[in-house]
């Protein structure tokens, strides 16, 4: 007989998803998700069922990615394309006929004027952002080939495919079907090379950006929505060794909501 399963639920502050959260707590038994699992008769949830949209889902992730938990979310906001809808009827039967799929995140390392080192994940993008009315100077290394000596421009992005339907695509950067092993560098408002619209490269490159006279030019980098100010490199690459696994209902599957978007 196989064991009961053990959900922890997490709510957007929204009044949507609160009310979603209270009616969950009422149908079913929910853990503390702040509880870990000592042992596999111990406390601790098997499955983390998250409530909201993208960017709370988002949050919910890096907060717990360590923990190798499954996340399995159900939209109260607006786009949810990370999201399953909303219901409540057969959730556990739902979480268990679930696909998954794993996302690796990006790892960014940034060195800022002060010399001071920052080491950040992003599941969605790294960006970096021109902090002032001047527009940023940038070089661009991939694997340690100078691809391009100078950009000009409000900066310049590296998505994951499950970022490329984000900021990504919002910038004009391609979207990235799941498991093609490819991330999007994309720039932001480039002057300069004037007619250059980005690049697809392998999943495992190494993206450098050095930040070209930073006093007059300053850049921020941010990961996600973690901001890092005065930038003057950043290198980015995806780390392989974190595993985050998304739950989805068969018929919600994040791969082929990824194909829909190609067509809308």
């Amino acid at each position: 007989m196989s064991k009961p399963l053990k959900i922890a639920c997490i709510a957007d502050t929204t009044k949507i998803a609160q009310a979603a959260y209270h009616d969950i707590t009422k149908r079913y038994s929910i853990v503390d998700v702040t509880k870990k699992r000592r042992t596999e008769e111990g406390s601790g949830a098997d499955v983390i069922v998250v409530l909201g949209g993208d960017g709370f889902m988002l949050q919910v992730m890096h907060q717990y990615m360590a923990r190798n938990i499954p996340f399995y979310g159900m939209n109260c906001g607006t786009v949810g394309f990370l999201m399953n809808s909303y219901s409540t009827k057969r959730l556990i039967e739902r979480i268990h006929d679930a696909r998954s799929h794993i996302l690796h995140p990006l790892r960014m390392y940034a060195r800022n004027t002060q010399g001071k080192d920052y080491e950040l994940l992003a599941i969605n993008e790294v960006s970096l952002f021109r902090q002032s009315r001047q527009a940023a100077k940038i070089r661009i290394t991939v694997d340690h080939v100078v691809r391009i000596p100078e950009m000009t421009s409000d900066g310049v992005l590296v998505s994951t495919p499950a970022g490329s339907t984000a900021y990504n695509s919002s910038a004009g950067g391609p979207i990235i079907p799941l498991g093609s092993n490819i991330i999007a560098l994309t720039p932001l408002s480039p002057f300069r090379p004037r007619h250059w619209h980005g690049a697809l490269l392998s999943h495992n490159s190494c993206v450098t950006f050095e930040v070209l006279d930073p006093d007059k030019r300053p850049t921020s980098a941010v990961a996600d929505f973690t901001e890092v100010r005065d930038v003057v490199s950043v290198a980015i690459n995806e780390q392989q060794k974190t595993s985050i696994r998304l739950l989805f209902d068969p018929e919600h599957n994040l791969e082929e909501r990824i194909i829909k978007e190609q067509f809308m």
